[in-house]
């Protein structure tokens, strides 16, 4: 069974037991005997690891991991030291020059984030190396559902950083009138100059969480 080390092992412990997940499970042994998938099968779950459920004051959420090696480690959007960032996260890195002026930092990874309270978790938490999306509809969706329907009972706000389709999907699994939600486009070339170039949502996430009297996050690396 999944081992978390923190209270996401209790929040979650029905989850483990599903049959979907079992089913999840022994198709991800399949893949991993068989594939190279992303991220190693020891980091699946850094995001829950690094950021307690107690400790989360905003989210931020991605698709699948990167599925070039040695990029992807447990964080939604973040690369492992020393890897040249991935187009969207160049992007997200420009946003937040722009809207904090912090400056651009020498590593894409995003642990320090996730420790300050981010929680940055994809909708499917796996892939098949140089195939995006390739573990999609594998039951993954469900158990980041799960995640999700469970901050929603938080009774501490928190901000939702809904980044693209796949985070907006989740935006309605919160419900909870303490909870806020930020919108934009993903920040993919294809589409940031739609909408997430401007966004200004590291900041407004920070508004939102001072005006409900909570620490705002240090968003520098």
């Amino acid at each position: 069974m999944v081992k978390i080390n923190n209270s996401w092992d209790t929040i979650l412990k029905d989850v483990w037991t599903t049959e979907y997940y079992k089913n999840l499970r022994e198709y991800l042994k399949d893949e991993y005997s068989r594939f190279d998938v992303y991220p190693d099968m020891y980091s699946i779950f850094n995001a829950l690891k690094l950021t307690d459920y107690s400790d989360v004051r905003a989210v931020i959420i991605g698709q699948d991991p990167y599925h070039q090696p040695h990029q992807a480690h447990g964080l939604a959007f973040s690369v492992q030291d020393g890897i040249p960032f991935p187009p969207s996260l160049c992007n997200i890195f420009k946003e937040l020059n722009d809207d904090l002026g912090i400056n651009i930092p020498q590593s894409g990874n995003l642990t320090k984030w996730a420790k300050n309270g981010v929680l940055l978790i994809n909708n499917v938490l796996t892939v098949r190396r140089g195939q995006a999306g390739s573990h999609r509809n594998r039951g993954w969706e469900k158990v980041t559902d799960e995640i999700i329907i469970a901050l929603n009972k938080r009774e501490t706000p928190i901000v939702f950083i809904l980044w693209g389709s796949d985070a907006k999907n989740k935006a309605q699994l919160v419900t909870n009138p303490i909870h806020h939600k930020l919108f934009a486009v993903h920040p993919s070339p294809l589409s940031a100059h739609r909408g997430f170039f401007g966004c200004k949502h590291f900041s407004k996430c920070n508004e939102l969480l001072k005006r409900d009297g909570l620490e705002p996050i240090d968003w520098s690396l």
